[in-house]
């Protein structure tokens, strides 16, 4: 049966060019239900509705990357307001703060991540955050708002972990738990209710173990399924099942 949930993916990626179709076309037979396509500008946004509009399913998430923070266009909160009335559109994503990069000033990054925040509050949808080297910030935000969503390859600690679940939020956890060096990852994969994880690739990026190194897809699924099962005490398939309702719960979807 086809379980696999893929909470966040970029299939409109150009690393997906030579192929698109014919590996999209042959998820679900490989066990994949549903997938979350996550932009991170407007022409990623636009992208990701043509995929979901293409693929029954698809579904898409409409936002600006906090890469994309300093090259927003000046209405863009009008352009995602708008992508959000369309029915495939289940959530304002990605969005967030890096400042590992900081390809936007931090300044910028903050002032986006929260003008998204705001509008997903007003519109009813979930958020799909990006965290990284900004977890004071992004939990203080998180924290102010209050919104749905979830916590998007989570790199956190335990107790951050606790305070985005107090907020209502998801932890979205992949490829980086099969990593040698995944001590944080396991830790909070041991720590999330069962009915606040969800899994995800993040593709064509964080390619599980022992296919590092190689191009992301939903497919690999299952090998981050293992490494949950096994700090859970549980099976690759009752992780499997349960980040699949979850996601269906926070998308509102029925995949």
């Amino acid at each position: 049966m086809a379980m696999i949930y893929d909470s966040h993916a970029h299939y409109d990626s150009e690393a997906f060019d030579e192929d698109r179709e014919e590996l999209i076309s042959s998820l679900p037979g490989r066990g994949i239900c549903g997938i979350v396509n996550c932009a991170s500008d407007i022409k990623t946004a636009y992208a990701s509705l043509e995929l979901a509009h293409k693929y029954p399913f698809i579904n898409a998430a409409c936002g600006v990357h906090p890469h994309e923070a300093s090259e927003r266009e000046d209405n863009y909160l009008d352009i995602v307001r708008e992508m959000c009335k369309d029915d495939k559109c289940v959530a304002i994503g990605e969005i967030g703060l890096d400042y590992h990069y900081n390809f936007s000033p931090r300044d910028v990054q903050l002032r986006v991540f929260e003008e998204q925040i705001i509008l997903a509050n007003e519109l009813s949808l979930p958020i799909i955050v990006h965290d990284r080297e900004a977890h004071e910030d992004t939990l203080n935000l998180l924290a102010k708002y209050k919104p749905a969503g979830v916590v998007h390859c989570f790199s956190g600690s335990v107790e951050m972990a606790k305070e985005i679940l107090r907020i209502g939020m998801y932890i979205g956890l992949g490829g980086a738990v099969t990593f040698k060096n995944a001590k944080k990852p396991l830790e909070v994969a041991a720590a999330v209710p069962d009915d606040r994880l969800l899994i995800e690739t993040d593709c064509p990026y964080m390619t599980p173990v022992p296919f590092r190194g190689s191009r992301n897809d939903s497919s690999y699924i299952p090998y981050t399924a293992e490494v949950l099962a096994s700090v859970r005490n549980t099976t690759p398939e009752e992780i499997l099942g349960l980040t699949r309702q979850n996601a269906n719960n926070l998308f509102k979807t029925e995949l």
